[in-house]
């Protein structure tokens, strides 16, 4: 029997972070660790974030999978193109990150958050961000709707047979599950807490549980 566990938004809540992964290792003594994305702009210990989360993970027997958040695109964005991107970044957390970088974020930092994949899937589940299109196949989505397309609260589908899991859109107090849905965005950055979703590798569906620390 294996796991994996996906991790919602963290926006430089290191103290939440670290204090999850340790719950993580207290389940398990291997598995797999699927971090959906914005680990940057808005928190307070944002270089701590990325410099742990890019280090990756230090017992054997893990597996970390980073994927890319719409923060983590601004951020390659502003970098690249200024003007109206740069400020939109700025205005959207980016002051925040580059303060915790001491005013400027390191050329490594900025090529690692652009080569971050935009999806993970596996035989029972998705993990993106944000969303994806179901009028497109799923090996052809594109990266807009990967990491930011928003759902309604209601919102479920087939998902090509998967279980899809994602965060960007914070809900307030819990993680939800809705079908075949799970968004993991709890808000921890806002006040609320950091959340994991817990999947059996072995079985189809949702979460068999959730991990959350307060904010």
């Amino acid at each position: 029997m294996g796991y994996t566990f996906a991790i919602g938004d963290i926006h430089g809540c290191f103290a939440q972070l670290e204090e999850m992964l340790g719950h993580i290792e207290a389940q398990a003594s291997s598995g797999h660790v699927v971090f959906i994305g914005d680990y940057i702009d808005r928190g307070p210990d944002i270089k701590k974030v990325v410099d742990l989360v890019m280090a990756g993970p230090k017992k054997s027997g893990w597996r970390w999978t980073p994927l890319k958040g719409n923060h983590e695109d601004m951020l390659v964005r502003a970098h690249h193109v200024r003007g109206d991107e740069g400020s939109f970044w700025i205005d959207n957390g980016g002051r925040e990150t580059l303060e915790s970088f001491g005013g400027s974020v390191p050329e490594e930092v900025i090529q690692w958050c652009a080569g971050l994949p935009l999806i993970h899937v596996d035989e029972r589940r998705i993990f993106v961000h944000a969303g994806v299109d179901k009028a497109l196949p799923l090996e052809a989505q594109n990266e807009r709707d990967l990491i930011w397309r928003r759902y309604p609260s209601d919102y479920t589908s087939d998902f090509w047979g998967r279980h899809l899991c994602h965060g960007h859109t914070p809900f307030p107090g819990n993680p939800v599950t809705v079908g075949n849905r799970t968004n993991i965005d709890s808000g921890c950055v806002f006040g609320d807490s950091l959340s994991c979703a817990v999947f059996d590798d072995d079985e189809p569906g949702g979460p068999v549980r959730f991990l959350r620390v307060p904010a």
